[in-house]
């Protein structure tokens, strides 16, 4: 027993150190996105329900060197300031499959045919989920302007810091814990040889690879040497590629965020393109292109081009700050909402009886309070707003009860309406 906590405990550590520092990445990209882009700019790039939105926030994806849990803050980050939930799915999938630093490490690793085969695959997928997205959403169209009800924060480097490292931190914190300590414990119990022993056929393999990857932490860069000497070791082509789709696109923590973050119908169509998307393609690879092509132009010396994880110290240097950055997190969540639970406690004392309660699905943050609050009190008649995003009941004060009014804006920001409590 203390072997396998040892063990666990060595895992843990390890996939801490090579994820925090793109982490860090992900959260200093989602900062600046907050600054450089107005949310005008989003939402008229990303924010329609259409082609060509989707088909810019993959395109936007593709050549961003950001892995599966750097991508987050940016994706998050991309939804809140305006994009359509199609949008972020869209760049939520192309952008860890593949970036500027793992095309020219296929090439320089893998050859040619699948430096080419991976960003056209990240697109492609990255186009289909966003348009799934598109059509599962059944949430009303003006949703996709979530951010210009809102006051602008102002664009400084104090804004940037504030958001990319204390608010998206605070949101997302908890599931990626979760997710990280669920992807250890998998990276433990799954052999080292689980790819290439007793695998009788192709498919079989690419089956294997990809309930393997999936849960798994592997980025973009980090699975380009794995593949090459899987493939080496007599592995499909085919099966190779759904490693190096599958792997960078997925692992628990990302899934547990968009889940909490964008939803679980979201979180079904991330998954469903994901994995449909590497089958399909992996298939047509091993169909339709001799292997000779692929095998062919993997590098005799491929020891000498395999991709190490960020310098040792500085992974732990990140470990160290990441996790200070979560504890501040936290400590400052817990003031926040010292001083929020006695303004909310003021505001109820202050609003007359003649009140209306209502139940809202989808508050998952005090971001979402927030916006609830905001866009309700813009309603003609309404004096006075107050969310509970933990028990979902809104309590309105207004000169006459107006439940229509309060189920439309409550759509039209992006939430459930459930009904008068």
């Amino acid at each position: 027993m203390k072997d396998i906590a040892s063990t666990y405990l060595s895992e843990f550590l390890r996939l801490v150190n090579e994820m925090s520092p793109y982490l860090l990445l992900g959260f200093l990209f989602a900062g600046l996105l907050r600054v450089i882009f107005p949310r005008q700019m989003v939402a008229r790039y990303m924010g329609k329900r259409n082609f060509r939105s989707v088909f810019n926030a993959s395109l936007l994806g593709v050549p961003m060197p950001l892995c599966s849990c750097g991508v987050l803050p940016a994706g998050i980050g991309f939804y809140r300031n305006g994009a359509s939930r199609g949008s972020s799915i869209s760049f939520l999938i192309s952008t860890p499959q593949t970036g500027v630093d793992s095309i020219l490490a296929t090439y320089a690793m893998l050859g040619l045919p699948l430096a080419i085969i991976r960003p056209i695959v990240a697109l492609t997928t990255g186009i289909l989920g966003g348009l799934l997205g598109n059509a599962t959403d059944n949430s009303p169209v003006e949703s996709t302007a979530k951010g210009t009800t809102e006051e602008d924060h102002p664009r400084n480097l104090k804004e940037m810091f504030r958001y990319g490292f204390v608010e998206l931190i605070q949101d997302i914190s908890k599931w990626l814990i979760i997710g990280m300590l669920v992807a250890a414990l998998l990276s433990v119990l799954i052999p080292g040889d689980f790819f290439t022993s007793t695998i009788s056929s192709e498919y079989l393999a690419m089956l294997l690879m990809l309930l393997a990857s999936v849960p798994l932490y592997i980025c973009a860069t980090g699975s380009i040497p794995i593949a090459a000497v899987l493939l080496m070791k007599g592995l499909s082509p085919g099966a190779a590629l759904v490693l190096l789709m599958a792997g960078p696109a997925t692992n628990i923590a990302t899934m547990a965020v968009i889940g909490n973050t964008l939803g679980k119908r979201s979180l079904w169509v991330y998954l469903f393109t994901i994995v449909g998307g590497a089958l399909f393609f992996g298939i047509l690879v091993n169909e339709l292109l001799p292997r000779e092509w692929i095998t062919g132009a993997i590098p005799s010396m491929i020891g000498d081009h395999i991709h190490d994880s960020p310098a040792g110290w500085f992974s732990k240097v990140a470990s160290v700050v990441l996790g200070l950055l979560i504890v501040n997190g936290y400590i400052m969540k817990f003031f926040s909402r010292r001083r929020e639970g006695r303004r909310d406690l003021l505001k109820a004392n202050a609003m007359k009886d003649e009140i209306q309660q209502y139940r809202v699905e989808g508050m998952t943050c005090d971001h979402c309070k927030a916006k609830v609050e905001n866009g309700l009190k813009e309603l003609q008649g309404v004096s006075e707003v107050l969310a509970d995003r933990t028990t979902g009941v809104v309590s309105v004060q207004a000169d006459t009860d107006n439940e229509e009014d309060i189920r439309k804006a409550v759509g039209s920001l992006g939430y459930t309406y459930i009904g008068k409590v």
